[in-house]
């Protein structure tokens, strides 16, 4: 039975998937009465359009699990959980300019991205151990300078609280609310060692269950091991969770790979607590 729930849910994620790329194409099932219908038509604002198949996805988990439709829910880093408290171009070059950086904010942002866009090395791993090797190659690569005291500095900073911040204030409330209901919290996450103390300096590392680091698991997203790492130190299958992150590759692909539900942060949820309540959690305001 366990494995024909698992075949019934993988359809039913497939047909939601196809619901969405069905959405250009005017593949939509209306959904509601007849006057709502006839309202539309007349320009009414009552109308309600409704995908079928993810109504269909979503009913079905929750015969499945009750009203929580997911056992557990994994979050992306940055971008998703936090957000660097200044423009990373800006801080290369305030503290720069001591060492003699001369580029703008402009070109050393368009440095930095050639930089971190490129292949790293032999490997497709960026973030080994504390990732200091790559973190200066983009460093020198981003501002034409090569002082070692100077990417000293820019690293330390970015292991304090002041160079980041919450992507959402109320998030503290919602991971209580999710943990209380049961639902099991993890972060997903490429980063290097450092990420474990900087979510302690945040204050916000009791708010997980587990943590999955790239550095730590040989493995990053979109490559579904490092989902797949999460999911078991959670102690879920990978259909019971959710993966929530800002980028489409590798958060939403990667954890779909990995046979985890998606949500793309900022567009299919804009907040903690839109989390919570698609997976069916009241948080108390």
């Amino acid at each position: 039975m366990a494995a024909a729930a698992t075949a019934t849910l993988r359809s039913a994620t497939a047909a939601a998937a196809a619901a969405a790329r069905a959405r250009k194409g005017g593949g939509l099932r209306w959904l509601g009465t007849a006057a709502e219908a006839e309202a539309e038509r007349e320009g009414g604002a009552g109308a309600r359009w409704e995908l079928s198949a993810v109504r269909e996805y979503y009913d079905y988990r929750k015969s499945v699990y009750g009203d929580v439709t997911h056992r557990a829910l994994l979050v992306d880093a940055v971008g998703t959980l936090v957000v660097p408290a200044q423009p990373t171009a800006k801080v290369y070059k305030s503290i720069g300019e001591k060492y003699g950086v001369k580029y703008s904010e402009d070109e050393i942002l368009a440095r930095y991205r050639r930089a971190y866009e490129q292949p790293w090395g032999g490997s497709r791993l960026r973030y080994v151990d504390d990732g200091r090797p790559f973190w200066q190659h983009i460093v020198t690569s981003s501002t034409g300078c090569s002082d070692l005291q100077y990417f000293e500095e820019l690293y330390q900073y970015y292991m304090t609280e002041k160079a980041w911040k919450l992507c959402d204030p109320d998030a503290e409330n919602v991971f209580k609310a999710l943990r209380k209901a049961g639902v099991k919290t993890a972060v997903v996450s490429n980063f290097d060692t450092r990420l474990r103390p900087l979510l302690h300096v945040l204050k916000c590392d009791h708010w997980f269950d587990a943590v999955a680091v790239s550095a730590e698991v040989a493995a990053e997203k979109p490559n579904p091991t490092i989902f797949l790492k999460a999911c078991e130190a959670l102690g879920v299958k990978p259909e019971e969770a959710v993966h929530v992150g800002d980028d489409r590759r590798n958060d939403i692909w990667g954890a779909r790979d990995a046979g985890c539900d998606a949500w793309l942060w900022g567009s299919d949820v804009h907040s903690f607590k839109e989390v919570a309540e698609r997976i069916g959690v009241e948080v108390a305001k």
